[in-house]
């Protein structure tokens, strides 16, 4: 298992637009994936669990791969979601 801990800094969060980027992203990968934000464990391949977990600016999540090509998935994602500024 690989994680890292970030933050959003998108100021609109994780709304519908940069979540389904981040959805097909995640595709992308055989590992298993989550976002965690305390209690919340949300799968980063389905629109509607990343939606859910409500992941606004200024949330710390951590993002977890298991699998074989875990540590490139979570990097990528880590990545993907501090690039974003819309």
């Amino acid at each position: 298992m690989y994680e890292k801990e970030i933050m959003i800094t998108n100021p609109t969060g994780l709304h519908a637009r940069p979540a389904t980027l981040l959805v097909k992203k995640a595709e992308k990968y055989e590992s298993k994936l989550e976002l965690v934000n305390g209690q919340i464990i949300a799968n980063p391949k389905s629109i509607f669990n990343v939606l859910a977990a409500g992941l606004g600016v200024g949330t710390k999540i951590k993002i977890r791969g298991e699998g074989s090509d875990e540590i490139e998935a979570v990097d990528e994602l880590c990545k993907f979601i501090t690039s974003l500024e819309e």
